[in-house]
């Protein structure tokens, strides 16, 4: 039986309590029912309502633990294990998706369903982490915003991370190289395996524990000791959840391959054999999927073979060999080695356009007139023998002296190419030159040098006919289901445009410089390529393009035709790259499909594929720039002399200042405590301001600084600024002396 004065309606304690807050005890009691509706994995406790009401005071926490003792008694709310307030009428909105971890205080979960992303504390992640497909109950917060919590972990993107083990008596932790990873490994001494303490080591996650618990794993892998070459690029590879090596069921069905091609098979196809072919790559390049052929014709036009290895011949579908390159869905291009889709049977041999030997291939045989304008079209299964094997610096030479083994074929390709471009731009190709680097390495892996890869002339003649490729096959499919206004299923290779908001915040960074970026229209590509030309071999011109580049959206695999904003095409796929990326296999499987047949295949199972190979994209990329930046670092660590490095701002924060050091291409930063004055930031402006020396440092200025600490472990570069600005925008200037 009830006391009456248990009822806080009638209690005088409560009446008293009551004229002491600012919330009368009715709206106090709606407050916390609505509150304990809002799902919450693990609960409430008392304190949490408190911080959650934004109530303060001895008085107000008596109130809040009284109403809950009678909304316990009322059956409205009980105590869940671990002690904390859960409601009994809580019906959440939930729904399936992907945690996106940010950083240590929340992360955001991403799906389809809802318009936009919703962000998660980290108290309400449970054990979820970056990757994770899980279920979330979604509620509107006091705020008005939407938020969510984490009920279940569906679906783990790994099991297995990377890092340093600290070895106790009795057990170990082990600290993760993972940066959206927050929490440390325990691991029970018997699973310590053969670790010494201070090496790096890959763990396998054997319990997650409830919230406040650490994971429990096991030490599966020794990786070496930190530091060390050979350890850091296989504590990249466990980061990112990258193969070591292919599994036996698979190299033993490539090993059965035949390395002779039939002559039945050699009779279904159209033969190229005798018409001039050949390829040209990198010169480091082990596997050539791509071949050009070039034949005049009788009427004065040009007939040009864009000739791709044909992978889907050697990979059939639903075997071990295409479920392994599936769930790679790319090659990995780390530093100092290369993680293949294909085993090396494949990629360097049987699919391999190498040079005096038969090929089996995919081809879109185009005929151009002298102007590039695409007369006629073919596309099928050939057979090709390529003549000769260039790299990009001999092509190179070809068309700038005129000289050398098909010197003249070369220079009409180059010449066709120019005008294929020219065209592009016209109808708004936006030119997208982001910078990269390559390293020269000894044996041992130490970088000796950092070169910017340079793209010229023969670069863009394969890009000016593989864009070609590309974009005709989307077309084709896509016209194929035309006259029904039902295009067949297929894989594109999409861009969307980019979001208006980030497109006038780039605006007002690049103008700082100096540069003007058209936000709408026809004119914004034309504007975009203007920057790209007047920065080419400025201090600025990494950064501009790096920053462009991240103002766009990103390109992404879909089954929905909605084109690529940055080519400017209606259509486009991946046909070229079968060796090194899966899309393109499907894609040659499509076309294959769709030759022959109009029937559509199912849209839902090729939407499935696309996601998986746009994550696995992501990873490869996230990866390399791991690798690349380790070794930005360890060379600035042995470049480490004192010497003065020039470098230009590319970030401010709250906390310090990004550089990036011009000659290298490494960034760093220069933490604000260690400058000379207080430095506070004006986010408006881009950039930070001295309490004292009214001192200004902002995004564009050119810097020199010093290493203050190279951390490879954390592939993190700390630098101390020696002086504030080498130069200064000129708009910048006239603002300062207004």
């Amino acid at each position: 039986m009830k006391k009456k004065s248990a009822n806080p309606k009638t209690s005088k304690s409560h009446k008293n309590t009551r004229k002491s807050n600012s919330l009368s005890y009715e709206n106090l009691l709606e407050k916390i029912k609505n509150l304990l509706k809002r799902p919450k994995l693990w609960g409430y406790s008392s304190r949490t309502i408190i911080r959650e009401l934004q109530l303060e005071g001895k008085q107000a926490k008596k109130q809040v633990e009284r109403i809950l003792e009678e909304l316990l008694e009322d059956g409205f709310i009980y105590l869940n294990e671990q002690g904390r307030y859960k409601s009994q009428e809580e019906h959440p909105d939930t729904y399936i998706g992907t945690i996106d971890y940010v950083n240590s205080r929340y992360a955001y979960f991403i799906c389809d369903e809802l318009a936009e992303d919703v962000r998660i504390a980290t108290d309400d992640l449970g054990n979820a982490l970056d990757g994770d497909t899980v279920k979330v109950a979604i509620y509107e917060s006091p705020h008005g915003k939407l938020e969510g919590e984490v009920l279940e972990v569906l679906k783990r993107k790994t099991d297995e991370f990377g890092g340093i083990i600290q070895i106790s008596k009795t057990h170990a932790f082990v600290v993760t190289d993972n940066k959206k990873m927050y929490l440390d490994i325990y691991i029970p001494f018997d699973e310590i395996g053969k670790a010494q303490n201070g090496d790096k080591v890959l763990v396998k996650i054997l319990e997650w524990h409830k919230i406040g618990k650490k994971p429990v794993g096991r030490v599966i892998k020794v990786l070496g000791k930190p530091g060390e070459h050979e350890t850091e690029m296989h504590a990249i590879m466990a980061e990112y959840g990258l193969p070591y090596e292919f599994p036996k069921s698979v190299l033993q069905y490539v090993k059965k391959l035949p390395d002779e091609i039939s002559e039945d098979e050699i009779k279904q196809r159209r033969d190229f054999r005798k018409i001039t072919t050949f390829t040209i790559d990198p010169d480091n390049a082990k596997d050539f999927d791509d071949a050009l052929s070039l034949q005049k014709l009788e009427n004065g036009n040009w007939e040009i073979g864009v000739h791709i290895a044909d992978v889907s011949h050697y990979v059939k579908p639903n075997t071990a060999l295409d479920k392994e390159a599936y769930n790679r869905a790319t090659s990995v291009y780390l530093v100092d080695r290369t993680i293949p889709m294909l085993p090396e049977r494949l990629s360097n041999e049987l699919c391999s356009l190498n040079p005096h030997v038969d090929r089996l291939t995919f081809s879109a045989v185009f005929e151009l007139d002298e102007n590039a304008n695409l007369v006629n079209e073919w596309f099928g299964k050939t057979i090709i023998h390529s003549n000769r094997r260039f790299t990009y610096e001999e092509a190179q030479e070809r068309i700038e002296t005129g000289k050398g083994d098909f010197a003249e074929e070369i220079q009409i390709l180059n010449n066709l190419a120019k005008k294929l471009s020219e065209k592009r731009f016209k109808a708004g190709a936006i030119a997208f030159e982001t910078p990269e680097v390559k390293f020269v390495l000894d044996e041992k892996g130490t970088p000796l040098a950092i070169k910017p890869k340079i793209r010229k002339e023969a670069h863009k003649l394969i890009e000016e006919f593989m864009l070609l490729a590309n974009k005709r096959v989307a077309e084709f499919v896509f016209n194929k289901g035309k006259s029904k206004n039902h295009p067949p299923t297929m894989v594109y290779r999409i861009h969307e445009p980019p979001n208006q908001e980030k497109l006038e915040t780039f605006a007002k960074f690049v103008a700082r410089l100096g540069y003007k970026i058209v936000t709408q229209g026809k004119k914004m590509s034309e504007s975009f390529n203007k920057m790209t030309a007047q920065s080419e071999g400025k201090p600025e011109q990494n950064v501009l393009q790096n920053l462009a580049v991240r103002t766009m959206s990103k390109a992404k695999y879909s089954t929905e035709p909605i084109g690529h904003f940055g080519l400017a095409f209606e259509h486009y796929t991946h046909f070229t790259s079968p060796i090194r990326r899966y899309p393109d296999l499907m894609v040659h499987r499509l076309l294959e499909h769709y030759l022959q047949s109009n029937k559509s295949v199912p849209k839902d199972t090729y939407e499935e594929k696309c996601k998986h190979a746009s994550e696995r994209e992501r990873r490869a990329t996230e990866a390399e720039r791991a690798s690349i930046k380790y070794k930005q670092v360890e060379f600035m660590k042995l470049k480490d002399d004192g010497r003065v490095w020039e470098g230009i701002v590319t970030g401010v924060t709250d906390f310090g200042i990004y550089v990036e050091i011009i000659e290298t291409k490494c960034e760093g930063m220069v933490r604000l405590s260690d400058l000379d004055d207080f430095y506070e930031l004006d986010e408006q402006n881009y950039r930070v301001i001295g309490k004292y020396t009214k001192k200004i440092i902002a995004f564009g200025d050119m810097v020199k600084v010093k290493v203050l600490q190279a951390d490879l472990l954390k592939r993190t570069l700390d630098l101390m600024l020696v002086q504030e600005k080498t130069n200064t925008p000129k708009n910048e200037k006239n603002k300062r002396k207004r």
